[in-house]
């Protein structure tokens, strides 16, 4: 198939693209390089642009003859969301519908979403289902729930098929050390962890060690960022079969604390990790841990990587040599 992947440049994208083009897919990269990077587009073609270019848009759409849609584009930092909700909305919501506009008039039908774990807020229970109230607590999460709400409409009115990806915690790195994470300013856990044991930083910050969990510090659910890139070409295949819209989780259904994190590294790298335990963050869940059986039994998706140290031994040897 011939797919527009949008925000091909960023770290989920460009894995995807890598893992479409070796499907036999056809990748077309489109990406701003707002927050994405020229040196990740390494399979397909690459067209720089703005998601508020309509005309653009629907230009690539047609010359390009593209079949489904992969929308990872999004601004994803809950702190700045909170502080900046405008720049959220208009780039993650406003965005997204002048780009579904843009496939209804080119007359294409099947987008895969980049939705978040963020959208259920603070759960209820875990693991989290796909029917877990979704109750977001910052607008980055809203951001997200409101595309879906739009996708379930659009459907319903315009026969858009479409797939909401609800991703947990993506980490890891290619193990071929060809593309990897690389983000301004980081904020994901392995990442500051691994800088913090190369001494590229000083301790990383444990925020809580009171949680009803079995260390004290918050766990979360960390799947590797091909396992990612292969449900999302899962999901096209299946939306291309005929498939029926929905959201799906993705994660690999069993959590790591901090203080989990924080031991791995030290195991895969051999060096000790600096860090400083201090109170909570203001809305941080206790435990973020994805049912994924709907992934399994839709898709025939199951998280290939599974241990801890095997997720971080791929974002040890890309963050050590980069």
């Amino acid at each position: 198939m011939r797919v527009l992947v949008v925000g091909g440049a960023g770290y989920i994208g460009s894995h995807t693209a890598l893992t479409l083009a070796e499907a036999g897919h056809q990748p077309v990269v489109f990406d701003n390089l707002t927050m994405g990077h020229e040196w990740a587009v390494q399979w397909g073609e690459f067209v720089q642009g703005d998601l508020s270019d309509a005309d653009l848009l629907r230009k690539v759409l047609r010359e390009h003859q593209i079949e489904a849609v992969i929308h990872f584009a999004a601004f994803a930092y809950v702190g700045e969301s909170v502080q900046n909700p405008r720049k959220y909305f208009e780039n993650n919501l406003v965005s997204t519908l002048s780009l579904l506009h843009a496939m209804l008039d080119s007359d294409v039908r099947q987008i895969i979403f980049s939705s978040t774990c963020a959208s259920y807020g603070i759960p209820e229970q875990v693991p989290i289902n796909e029917s877990h109230p979704q109750n977001p607590i910052n607008p980055y999460g809203d951001s997200k729930l409101m595309v879906e709400r739009i996708l379930h409409w659009y459907g319903e009115a315009y026969d858009l098929k479409w797939i909401a990806l609800r991703y947990f915690n993506a980490a890891g790195a290619d193990p071929q050390g060809r593309i990897g994470e690389s983000h301004d300013p980081e904020t994901h856990l392995i990442p500051l962890v691994i800088d913090a044991a190369l001494e590229r930083r000083g301790p990383v910050q444990i925020f809580g060690t009171d949680y009803a969990t079995q260390d004290g510090t918050a766990v979360r659910d960390y799947i590797h960022v091909l396992d990612l890139a292969d449900a999302h070409v899962r999901a096209l295949e299946y939306l291309a079969g005929g498939g029926e819209s929905q959201p799906i989780n993705l994660g690999t259904g069993r959590g790591y604390s901090v203080r989990e994190v924080v031991e791995s590294v030290g195991r895969v790298s051999g060096r000790p990790v600096p860090f400083e335990e201090g109170p909570r963050r203001e809305g941080d869940p206790p435990e973020l841990v994805a049912d994924p059986s709907r992934a399994l039994e839709v898709l025939g998706w199951r998280a290939r990587y599974q241990e801890l140290d095997d997720i971080v031994g791929t974002a040890w040897e890309w963050h050590s040599k980069s």
